[in-house]
């Protein structure tokens, strides 16, 4: 048996195209998806009783059903109610729903982990809750999160390749396309094995530099 890897990498146009689109999902999904959990988690830690129980309901949900269910759902089902979306556009969707779920636990703990004392010093300062939120609990509980949330965002970002089953053209669905057109299914999956490797590598050393000097840094 030989192996002819240059017949996939001739074609690295629709490699790159995949690439740049699996990176443009994964951006788009961690920065909506964890805004949204952190304010899920802020909602399960200290929000009214009806908004603990709505949230916590959309988590266990989430986090109990696979997420190319979830996916199809999206796709699939909600056409039947009047929502058509694009691929794209449901590939987003259902990663941002996803990642909020998880992101709203993480969030979670760490915001529980706030030593009471900081809570009424900021209190005695007349912060009001906001700035209490925004300055006092949110850096040093996303400081104590941080590799927790580095993890699912990476998860997220491999994760993206079920969105090929969408036709969402990502990585996979690039992979996919050379395989069948190449008959070189070894040399096309070990080629992008490395590339979501490099990328899931990439994302982790970007946003480990991110964090404390950006996120809850000084």
């Amino acid at each position: 048996m030989t192996f002819d890897f240059l017949a996939v990498l001739n074609q690295w146009p629709l490699l790159l195209q995949g690439l740049l689109l699996t990176v443009f999902l994964t951006l788009i999904s961690a920065v909506v998806g964890t805004a949204l959990g952190i304010g899920c988690g802020w909602v399960r830690s200290k929000g009214p009783r009806w908004a603990r129980w709505a949230v916590g309901t959309y988590v266990e949900l989430i986090r109990n059903t696979p997420f190319i269910i979830q996916l199809f759902f999206i796709f699939f089902g909600l056409p039947t109610l009047g929502f058509k979306l694009t691929a794209l556009t449901a590939a987003i969707l259902a990663n941002v729903i996803n990642l909020a779920a998880y992101v709203s636990e993480i969030a979670r703990s760490g915001i529980e982990s706030t030593p009471q004392g900081q809570l009424e010093a900021a209190q005695s300062l007349a912060l009001n809750r906001w700035q209490i939120f925004s300055r006092v609990v949110l850096p040093p509980a996303l400081k104590r999160v941080w590799p927790a949330l580095v993890g699912q965002t990476i998860i997220i970002m491999l994760g993206s390749a079920v969105c090929s089953q969408i036709s969402t053209q990502e990585l996979s669905y690039a992979a996919n396309q050379i395989a069948s057109s190449s008959f070189r299914n070894f040399e096309t999956y070990i080629i992008v094995a490395g590339l979501y490797l490099a990328l899931a590598i990439a994302l982790r050393r970007l946003l480990n530099w991110i964090g404390p000097r950006f996120i809850f840094g000084r």
